[in-house]
């Protein structure tokens, strides 16, 4: 008994990992004939402002205050890993147009993340043949290289969506960069290579790299963000129970770049619980208040452990699988006042940034 109900405050705490996104399998009947997205079809976005889907989800709660996506900024949101399968039925890389793995990245990731920034602009998510989960765990010298391969092809994926992005629907607009996990693992090469000391960087808001450490000296020209209204630099987080780290942190050679997610202040690394409004969990209808605080901790960032009912019954101290989840409503404003304060910057001038040859 005890087992289970362990099994179900997991799944309460983690809405990534357990969801009834299987119901709509069925509504997903795109073919990739060539076996590569192609992203003039709608079909290959898994988030899209001319279509409907889990991105434009809000929380019940937060419908009153609700307003409508800034149309004059743009999200680019890589999704994690979504292709976790111990069978791994597809090799190592997923396919872009299985409807078990589309259905989900959309009702886990898009839903409980990407949703985060649709009060802040336009999202666009893309597809991608992304690499299996154990690409990052390799075990020989040969999966390795298969491993690389793997990370490799995805990220071309990810890198022909942005360049299609850019060169038919930014038109100059400012850009948000958010990913999780291996989306982060792509979003920092993607930055390296469009942003980073480039004239794009000039439209660059800020990038949220959740899940995955940044390097301090990953990027030549894009900071740590470092106050909650700084724009064109970076923001990452790492999320472990107060006490722990795992061992691949610990062998970590370098601090890698942190921010508080509930203060967004390098001058205050501690928030206590009472400063996060709003975690989302299992529930998306849901904000639940004062779930957990944050610490800066030598790149990471700590929590106690969970407040909800039953959270007594939770063992886990690797809290990566809610990152976003919880502190979903600090981000959310957070987003906004960046956007705000990139827009009241004397360089901000509309429709003369740079836009991306066509």
């Amino acid at each position: 008994m005890k087992r289970v109900l362990y099994i179900l405050l997991l799944s309460q705490l983690f809405a990534c990992t357990v969801s009834k996104y299987t119901q709509f399998e069925h509504t997903y009947h795109f073919s990739a004939a060539s076996g590569s997205p192609d992203y003039s079809s709608l079909d290959y976005w898994a988030a899209h402002p001319w279509k409907h889907d889990p991105s434009d989800s809000v929380p019940k709660v937060l419908k009153t205050s609700y307003r409508l996506p800034d149309s004059t900024v743009d999200i680019f949101f890589i999704h994690p890993t979504t292709y976790t399968s111990d069978k791994k039925e597809f090799g190592w890389n997923a396919p872009v147009d299985d409807a078990a793995l589309t259905a989900k990245t959309d009702y886990t990731s898009i839903l409980y993340q990407a949703s985060v920034f649709n009060e802040a602009g336009r999202i666009f998510a893309p597809r991608y043949r992304q690499a299996h989960l154990s690409s990052y765990f390799p075990k020989t010298a040969v999966d390795t290289i298969q491993a690389v391969a793997a990370f490799e092809e995805a990220y071309e994926d990810v890198k022909q969506a942005f360049e299609y992005y850019l060169a038919h629907w930014n038109k100059g607009r400012p850009i948000i960069i958010a990913s999780h996990s291996q989306g982060t693992t792509h979003a920092k090469r993607l930055l390296k290579e469009f942003f980073d000391g480039k004239p794009l960087q000039q439209q660059l808001v800020a990038a949220y790299l959740v899940g995955m450490a940044v390097e301090p000296d990953w990027f030549t020209a894009l900071p740590p963000c470092t106050q909650p209204s700084q724009t064109g630099c970076i923001c990452s987080w790492r999320t472990f129970q107060e006490g722990y780290k795992p061992d691949y942190v610990e062998k970590e050679k370098f601090t890698a770049v942190v921010t508080n997610p509930l203060t967004w202040d390098a001058a205050q690394p501690y928030a206590p619980a009472g400063m996060n409004k709003g975690a989302i969990l299992r529930n998306f209808d849901v904000l639940k208040k004062d779930v957990v605080d944050a610490k800066v901790e030598n790149g990471v960032i700590w929590t106690m452990k969970p407040h909800f009912t039953g959270s007594f019954l939770l063992h886990t101290k690797n809290f990566h699988i809610a990152d976003y989840n919880f502190f979903y409503l600090s981000i959310r404003q957070n987003a906004q006042e960046r956007i705000k304060a990139f827009k009241n910057k004397a360089r901000y001038s509309p429709g003369q940034l740079y836009t991306y040859p066509q």
